[in-house]
């Protein structure tokens, strides 16, 4: 198969699809792959390093894509890239349909065969999202920790105080891959972490295994409402796959939060959980409402794009090999890779994505 990679668009956005030694494993099992020129400099990754490991470095963008039988990349296609996606792609990248109609009608319309990171599932794991997860959870804190400076329009409290005062307290919601980090993060820093989930069977397992200063609660609007008052950083993490993120904060709440407070929304590239949440950039982070500051990078983990990229390219390479390995038609019965597969044949085969735009799901046989 010919496997394409072009460069990555998308403001501030410095991941690429593939590092060397992806491409060199691609290359080993008999398969093309076409590296758009300067794709990897950005993750530190030369030309002559995807070149020594295989690859064809392509110059003209719109040729790899026409060449390519399946695109691989970060983040989902934007408005420059809609021409060039055509019948017969595949493509495999994070995607994050349910806050994106738009794509989603393109890419059932242009009958390509799209597969989302974000909705393969293993078991109760969501194994392409776990390291970008984990990332953005630990950058929710440091950052989070940062912008409640004065200087970026915070409270200037310090989260982990100083003798003779009280440490900040941070709220996180969602105690998954990303809401564990954020919360080991945020207790290490010194803070007071309220972690809340609707798992218990999950906050119970954390609990044994976590920092001391994080309790536990079951998430309800009510818990959520009591803990927020005494908040300096709320990070949202809550996640439903392939589904728009619930609003747990919104609009009317912020009124009760503490002036200079500042919420993270990890959960933006799904729509986002606090209800005043708008996508931004690592150039623009973050806007206020209502003396709240709020950042909401939709691609977090692009600040450090070095530790990115090899991460994501460990997770997603067996994958990767094995959509091009099978025919089509052999995927639609392969248990896992089914549940990647969100878009098929002009349909929409992920319920959730489909729900959200009140669109036909056509499921798996």
């Amino acid at each position: 198969m010919i496997i394409g990679v072009p460069k990555e668009i998308k403001a501030d956005e410095f991941r690429v699809g593939m590092t060397p030694a992806g491409v060199r494993e691609a290359v080993h099992s008999g398969h093309t792959v076409l590296i758009e020129k300067s794709a990897g400099i950005g993750s530190g990754f030369e030309d002559e390093a995807y070149g020594m490991a295989g690859a064809e470095i392509i110059d003209d963008v719109n040729y790899l894509w026409e060449k390519a039988e399946m695109i691989v990349k970060v983040k989902e296609p934007i408005e420059p890239e809609y021409p060039r996606l055509r019948e017969g792609h595949i493509l495999f990248t994070y995607l994050h349909l349910a806050a994106d109609k738009c794509l989603t009608e393109i890419l059932r319309d242009r009958n390509v065969s799209a597969f989302a990171y974000e909705t393969l599932r293993v078991g109760r794991r969501l194994p392409l999202l776990e390291p970008m997860s984990e990332i953005a959870g630990r950058m929710a804190t440091l950052f989070g920790s940062v912008h409640l400076g004065r200087y970026y329009g915070g409270s200037g409290r310090l989260m982990g105080g100083a003798v003779g005062t009280e440490p900040g307290h941070v709220v996180v919601l969602g105690a998954g891959v990303a809401g564990k980090a954020a919360a080991d993060a945020a207790a290490g820093l010194g803070a007071e972490v309220s972690l809340f989930d609707i798992n218990t069977e999950r906050l119970g397992y954390l609990r044994d295994v976590m920092n001391p200063r994080v309790t536990f609660h079951y998430s309800s609007h009510e818990s959520i409402l009591n803990s927020i008052k005494s908040a300096d950083l709320i990070i949202g993490t809550v996640l439903i796959p392939g589904a728009k993120a619930p609003k747990l904060i919104t609009r009317e709440m912020l009124s009760l939060l503490k002036k200079g407070s500042v919420l993270v929304d990890v959960s933006i590239d799904q729509g986002g959980c606090f209800e005043t949440s708008r996508p931004t950039t690592h150039s623009n982070p973050t806007f206020d409402v209502d003396g709240i500051v709020h950042y909401c990078v939709a691609n977090m983990p692009g600040m450090y794009p070095r530790t990115s990229t090899i991460a994501l390219t460990n997770a997603t390479l067996p994958y990767l090999l094995r959509i091009a390995h099978t025919p089509l038609n052999r995927l639609l019965r392969d248990e896992t890779l089914g549940t990647a597969l969100n878009v098929f044949g002009g349909y929409i085969m992920n319920r959730a994505v489909a729900e959200a735009h009140g669109m036909e799901c056509k499921a798996l046989l």
